[in-house]
């Protein structure tokens, strides 16, 4: 199989810990450690692999990630966790800044799956219906570009 994208380096960071994360997660809690590789964000403009190695480049890598049957199972299943903890807040599940990069990872994972509704309702469970303005740019910079 052709892993254009590396992403065998999450299946690799998540294989030994996913159990525990998610457990945590059920827990209401998450692990910052954790939150690199169980919830990707769109790489900083200007940024090295050495520097980011769990940051998607492409939105095309992150739509590969999503329609993995393994890793877009355990991040719908982490996001299907988060769900059932709307009495909590992103900031106490994850801390503010790791609330800040699960707002950009789901932003970033809602623009290219286009059709995830499951990630769709976080927004309004923990983020008043708002996408991650930064990763929306970011995403539109990318488009130009390409256009």
């Amino acid at each position: 199989m052709d892993d254009e994208y590396n992403l065998q380096r999450f299946v690799h960071a998540q294989e030994p810990v996913y159990e525990d994360a998610i457990g945590i997660l059920r827990r209401g809690m998450m692990c910052t450690p954790y939150t690199e590789f169980m919830f990707p964000r769109l790489a900083s403009s200007g940024s090295g692999a050495a520097l980011e190695p769990y940051a998607i480049r492409w939105l095309d890598e992150a739509n590969a990630y999503i329609s993995s049957p393994l890793l877009g199972g355990r991040y719908r299943e982490c996001v299907s966790t988060m769900q059932r903890l709307i009495n909590c807040s992103a900031s106490t599940v994850f801390g503010d800044i790791d609330a800040r990069k699960l707002h950009a990872s789901l932003t970033l994972f809602s623009e290219a799956s286009y059709d995830e509704f499951l990630l769709e309702t976080m927004f309004n469970v923990w983020f008043d219906g708002l996408l991650d303005e930064d990763t929306m740019t970011r995403i539109r910079s990318m488009q130009r570009q390409i256009a």
